[in-house]
């Protein structure tokens, strides 16, 4: 591996401060993606930003208004076995107990994940289908933005130079919500996804009142899939449905060439998914 200074920031702002001093640093926490572009020799930083010694940075809070904090240093391993995201947003906790083995899972951070921004990847689509928004700092202050405006393309966000992320933010969802998230492998189950499926019903007595039905590992960022959420909305969930549901999903998502499936073949996929993620949300029930 190349040599590289590395920078051991004490706290957030330090770390952004570095950032900006050198626009050519880079910032790490787990490392889990960004130290094997560099042992392949992809990426070859002079400089790498260590942000694991920040304190501060990690922790889950939630409030009745505001919802869940999660802050950008806390590892998916913390996420998905978490109290209060296994309570209140389950579909989170599922997506982050399949990213790759528990070894990855508790050196990888929630915030280094979405700022990678692999559409190979499983919590994107979870947190789309979520409505989940990003703090972002810099030495200008913090913004919000949303986790579906801040992925822009396969490892591209509109992070500025010298900003990091610094929470997810997920608001509190009104009662009656369902929801799973189901991935499909190529190869050997902790793979990266050929396919990601989200799904999530509000329910009030026996129909659908809201849907929000989200793909991921198919294009360079999230798609949900609006015309299919349209057909749900309002209507008595079963078998018949399903299957229409899985149909326009299939016939309206754009998926790309890769490695672990060809287009066509991710569309079948993406539609078989869509109808097994609506029934175990019947099945299963639970608040989302």
């Amino acid at each position: 591996m190349r040599r590289f200074q590395l920078i051991e920031p004490d706290s957030f702002d330090a770390a952004i401060t570095a950032l900006e001093k050198d626009p050519g640093a880079k910032a790490i926490a787990g490392g889990t993606a960004l130290l094997i572009l560099i042992k392949h020799g992809v990426y070859l930083p002079e400089t790498l930003v260590n942000l694991r010694k920040i304190r501060g940075v990690a922790g889950i809070t939630f409030d009745p208004k505001k919802g869940l904090r999660i802050g950008a240093l806390t590892s998916l391993y913390d996420v998905e076995r978490h109290p209060l995201v296994r309570e209140r947003y389950p579909v989170l906790a599922e997506a982050c107990h399949v990213v790759a083995n528990i070894r990855i899972r508790n050196l990888a951070t929630i915030g280094g994940n979405l700022a990678h921004a692999d559409y190979q990847s499983d919590p994107p689509a979870a947190l789309v289908a979520l409505d989940a928004r990003l703090e972002l700092s810099s030495s200008s202050g913090t913004r919000e933005v949303a986790l579906s405006d801040f992925l822009l393309g396969a490892y591209e966000t509109v992070l500025e130079p010298g900003e990091l992320v610094r929470a997810v933010l997920l608001p509190t969802n009104e009662p009656g919500w369902r929801g799973a998230y189901l991935k499909f492998t190529t190869r050997s189950s902790e793979d990266r996804p050929a396919v990601g499926l989200t799904a999530l019903i509000r329910m009030e007595d026996d129909r659908c009142v809201d849907a929000r039905l989200v793909v991921g590992a198919v294009t360079p960022t999230p798609v949900r899939m609006t015309a299919a959420e349209a057909v749900i909305r309002g209507r008595k969930l079963a078998g018949d449905l399903f299957a229409e549901v899985g149909s326009i999903v299939e016939r309206t998502l754009e998926p790309i060439d890769d490695l672990r499936g060809s287009a066509s073949y991710k569309r079948r996929v993406a539609g078989a998914l869509t109808e097994r993620a609506l029934e175990r949300c019947i099945k299963q029930g639970g608040p989302q």
